[in-house]
C-alpha cells in the first residue's frame, strides 16, 4: 500500500493545479446543490417494528381522526395568585387566533374539555395540527407567539409546549470555536503560518463538500436535524487530524534533505497509510450502525462515515497538492537547510534519517522513559483511576429529551412545570392505549373492560372513556400516569399495560411519545452487545493486519473499553445526576441519558481511539522492525509521534467541546462525551497505558503465529519499500519546486 500511496502523493504534488481545481469544483457543486435542492430536516424519532410504532400505524389506518402522527401543542394558562381561571375575552381571543393559525386542525377549549386544574387556577388548550411535527412551518409557530400576547398583556401567565412548537436551533457557530483552537495548536506545533494553515484549509474544503452534499440530499430523503451537525462535528475533527499527521511527516522528510516532491510522496506513503487504516476503522464503526436496525441512527452513521471518507481523500490528494505550492516554506528551519544536510551526507540511509529525532530530548521522550521504567505502577494507577470514573455508568438510564430538560427560562420548560404543578407530572406524558376490537364479539365491552383493568394498575391518575373510530372496531384510551414521562414508574406502567391479559378478545397496544421513547431506549439497549461485537471483531482483524500482532490489537480493544466505561460514567454524573452540570451548560432539569447516545458514542469513540492507536504504535513498530530493542522502540516511536498526537487530541477535543453549546440535547451530550472520550483515550490510554503495556510485553507484543503471518497480506504501513533511495523515472523530467 505504501508504494501506491507514495505514487499518489507525488502525482498530486506534480498535478497540483488540476487536483485543487477538482476539489474546488466539487465544493462549488455541493454549495449549488445545497442552495437549490436542500429540504427541511426532521426532529421526530421512530423505530419500525416496535409495538408503539405498530399501534401508531394501526391508528393511522383505522382511526386517522385520532392524529397519531400529527403534531400537537399545549397552551397553558394560569391566573394570578388567589384568582381562578375564567373564560375571559382575552383567553377566548387567544384560542380563536390559534384555531385560525396555519396548519392547525383543531383546538380543544380548556373550559369545554374540562381541562382545568383542581384549584381552578390553571388550564390548558390542546392544539392538534394537520401535519407531523417535522413539517410545522416557522410561520405556524410565529402565529402562536402572536396569538398569546393579548392574554399575557391581561396579566395571565401563558406558556406553551409540545412537539409542534419546539424551537429551532440558532446558528451558534460552535464549529468556529474548534477551528480557532485548532489554528492556535497548529501554529504552536509547526511554528509556521503556512504549515498551520494548510491542514485547516484542506479540512474546511473537505467538511464543506461533505456538509453541502448532505444538505442537498435532504431535498430527496428525510434527514434528521442532528445528522448534518454530527457529520460536521466528526468530519471537521478527523479532517484536521489526518492532515496534521501527513504534514508532520512531510516536514520530517524535508528535514532529512529530500526534495519537496519526494518528501510529499514519502509522507503520503507512510503517514498516509496510517491515515487510510485509521479512517477505515472510523468508517467501519460508523457504518456498522446499520446492525442496530434503527433508521435514523443508521442515517447518522452513514452521513458521518461519508465525511470521514472525504477527509481521507482530501488528506491523500489535496494536501500534497497544496504542499506542491508551498514547497520548502512549511519545512523546519530555513529553506537552505536541506542543501546543507545533503552536503553532510545525512540524507543517506535510514539510520541517518532517524538520528535527529533520536538525539533530541523532548517532553515526549522523557514521559515515555518514565512510563517504561515503571510500567506496572503507571498501568495500575491509570486503570484504577478510569475504573473510579466509570462507577456512575452502573446507574445509566436511557430516554428521549422532552420539555422537562429544556432551559429553565424557556416557554417549553415553564409550560411543563405549570402542568406538573396544576395536574401532576403524568399530564406531560400521556399514554395512548389502542384497543383493537375487530375480532371481539362485543367491542364496546372489550374497550370498557380494558379501561377498567388499567384504572386498577398502580401509578394511574386517570383513564379516559373509550373513543371509537367510525367503523367501531378500534378504540382509543388516554391514560395519565401519576409520574413524569421519563421516570421508571411510567416505564413500569407501560410494561404492565402491555402485559395485561386480553380483555374480551381484543388486542391492546400502547403508543404515544412516552411509549415511543421507552421502545427506542429498549431497542438501543439490546443492540449494544451485537454492535460492539461487530465493530470490535472487524477492527481487531484490521489492526492485526496493520500491526501483524495478536496482542497489540487486543490491547487496543481493551483500552477502548476503558475509555468508553469512563466516558459513560462522566456522562451519567453530569447529565443524569447533575454533578457540575452548570459548568457544562446543562441548564435544564437532569434526566436520563439520550437513548441513542451510548451506541453512537461507542461507534465514534472506537474509530477515533483506533486513530491514535495506529498513529502512535505504527512508529513503535517501525522502530522495532528496523532493529531497535523493545523498550527503545517504544521510547523512540513515542518520541516521534507524541507531539503530533497531542496536538491532534487537543484539536479534536476543542472541536467536540464547541458543540457542548448546542441547543440540541443530543448534540450537547455528544459533544461532551466525545470531547472527554478523546482526552481520556489520547492522554490516559494511548499515551500512558499503551507504552506501559508495550514495555511489559516486550518482544511478545509483536507475536504472530507463522501460519497466520503467511496468510495475512503485507500492507507495508511502515513504508519499508520506500526506505530505499528513490529511483528516478526516466519518463519524467526533473521538476523544480516552486
Amino acid at each position: 500500500m505504501a508504494t501506491y500511496l507514495y505514487r499518489l502523493g507525488r502525482l498530486a504534488f506534480r498535478g497540483r493545479r488540476f487536483v485543487v481545481l477538482i476539489w474546488l469544483g466539487l465544493l462549488a457543486a455541493g454549495i449549488a446543490g445545497a442552495v437549490t435542492l436542500s429540504g427541511p430536516t426532521a426532529n421526530g424519532f421512530s423505530i419500525p417494528g416496535t409495538e408503539s410504532q405498530r399501534a401508531a400505524d394501526l391508528l393511522n389506518e383505522r382511526f386517522p381522526q385520532a392524529g397519531a402522527d400529527a403534531a400537537t401543542a399545549r397552551i397553558v394558562f394560569q391566573a394570578p395568585a388567589g384568582q381562578k381561571l375564567t373564560a375571559t375575552p382575552q383567553v377566548q381571543q387567544t384560542l380563536d387566533r390559534i384555531a385560525t393559525a396555519p396548519q392547525v386542525a383543531r383546538v380543544l377549549d380548556p373550559f369545554t374539555a374540562k381541562a382545568i386544574s383542581p384549584d381552578g387556577r390553571t388550564g390548558y388548550a390542546q392544539v392538534t395540527y394537520d401535519v407531523p411535527a417535522a413539517d410545522v412551518t416557522p410561520e405556524a409557530k410565529d402565529a402562536v407567539d402572536a396569538a398569546i400576547e393579548p392574554a399575557r398583556a391581561s396579566g395571565l401567565t401563558v406558556e406553551y409546549g409540545g412537539d409542534a412548537l419546539q424551537p429551532q436551533d440558532g446558528q451558534q457557530l460552535t464549529e468556529v470555536i474548534g477551528i480557532g483552537v485548532a489554528a492556535v495548536v497548529l501554529l504552536i506545533t509547526f511554528g509556521s503560518l503556512i504549515a498551520a494553515g494548510l491542514p485547516l484549509l484542506s479540512a474546511i474544503i473537505g467538511v464543506g463538500i461533505g456538509a453541502t452534499a448532505i444538505s442537498a440530499l435532504s431535498g430527496f430523503i428525510d434527514i434528521g436535524s442532528g445528522t448534518p451537525i454530527l457529520a460536521l462535528m466528526i468530519g471537521l475533527a478527523v479532517s484536521i487530524d489526518y492532515a496534521l499527521f501527513i504534514m508532520s511527516r512531510y516536514r520530517h522528510e524535508l528535514s532529512t534533505g529530500l526534495e519537496p516532491e519526494e518528501a510529499a510522496g514519502r509522507a503520503v506513503g507512510t503517514a498516509g497509510s496510517a491515515v487510510v487504516f485509521a479512517g477505515l476503522t472510523v468508517v467501519i464503526a460508523l457504518a456498522g450502525l446499520f446492525v442496530v436496525d434503527i433508521p435514523f441512527l443508521t442515517q447518522m452513521g452513514l452521513a458521518a462515515a461519508f465525511t470521514v471518507v472525504i477527509a481521507v481523500a482530501i488528506a491523500l490528494t489535496l494536501l500534497p497538492a497544496l504542499l506542491g505550492f508551498a514547497g520548502h516554506r512549511v519545512g523546519e528551519g530555513r529553506p537552505h537547510l536541506t542543501s546543507r544536510l545533503r552536503r553532510r551526507g545525512t540524507a543517506s540511509g535510514p539510520a541517518a534519517q532517524e538520528q535527529p529525532a533520536r538525539g533530541r530530548v523532548t517532553l515526549g521522550r522523557r514521559w515515555a522513559g518514565f512510563v517504561t521504567r515503571r510500567p506496572l505502577a503507571v498501568l495500575l494507577v491509570a486503570v484504577v483511576g478510569l475504573g473510579v470514573l466509570a462507577i456512575p455508568a452502573t446507574d445509566l438510564r436511557l430516554g428521549l429529551p422532552d420539555d422537562s430538560t429544556a432551559a429553565p427560562d424557556s416557554t417549553q420548560r415553564k409550560a411543563y412545570d405549570l402542568l406538573s404543578d396544576g395536574f401532576g407530572p403524568g399530564f406531560n406524558g400521556p399514554l395512548m392505549v389502542v384497543v383493537d376490537a375487530g375480532s371481539a364479539p362485543d367491542p364496546q365491552a372489550a374497550a370498557t373492560g380494558t379501561a377498567t383493568a388499567i384504572r386498577a394498575l398502580p401509578d394511574v391518575t386517570m383513564v379516559s372513556p373509550p373513543r371509537f373510530n367510525p367503523a367501531g372496531n378500534t378504540a382509543l384510551l388516554t391514560v395519565i400516569p401519576k409520574s413524569g414521562p421519563s421516570t421508571t414508574q411510567t416505564n413500569d406502567l407501560v410494561k404492565a399495560i402491555r402485559a395485561m391479559p386480553v380483555s374480551g378478545g381484543a388486542e391492546v397496544a400502547v403508543t404515544g411519545a412516552t411509549a415511543i421513547s421507552i421502545d427506542i431506549s429498549d431497542k438501543l439497549g439490546s443492540a449494544l452487545a451485537p454492535y460492539l461485537a461487530l465493530i470490535v471483531g472487524l477492527a481487531y482483524l484490521l489492526l492485526m493486519l496493520v500491526f501483524r500482532s495478536v496482542l497489540v490489537p487486543l490491547k487496543a480493544t481493551l483500552g477502548f473499553l476503558l475509555t468508553v466505561a469512563a466516558t459513560f460514567g462522566a456522562v451519567v454524573a453530569v447529565f443524569q445526576w447533575g454533578w457540575l452540570a452548570g459548568l457544562f451548560g446543562v441548564t435544564g432539569q437532569t434526566g436520563p441519558v439520550i437513548s441513542m447516545l451510548p451506541v453512537f458514542l461507542i461507534g465514534v469513540v472506537f474509530g477515533l481511539a483506533m486513530d491514535y492507536q495506529i498513529f502512535l504504535v505504527t512508529r513503535m513498530r517501525e522502530e522495532h522492525v528496523h532493529g531497535a530493542e523493545p523498550r527503545t522502540a517504544v521510547v523512540d516511536g513515542f518520541a516521534h509521534s507524541s507531539r503530533v498526537v497531542t496536538a491532534a487530541a487537543v484539536i479534536m477535543t476543542a472541536v467536540f467541546s464547541g458543540f457542548i453549546l448546542s441547543g440540541q440535547a443530543l448534540i450537547r451530550e455528544m459533544g461532551f462525551g466525545l470531547a472527554l472520550a478523546v482526552a481520556i483515550d489520547a492522554f490516559v490510554v494511548r499515551m500512558t497505558v499503551v507504552p506501559a503495556v508495550m514495555a511489559l510485553l516486550g518482544r511478545r507484543a509483536w507475536y504472530l503465529p507463522r501460519w497466520l503471518d503467511r496468510l495475512l497480506p503485507n500492507v507495508d504501513v511502515e513504508g519499508d519499500s520506500l526506505r530505499r533511495p528513490p529511483t528516478p523515472d526516466p519518463r519524467q523530467p526533473e521538476l523544480v519546486s516552486r
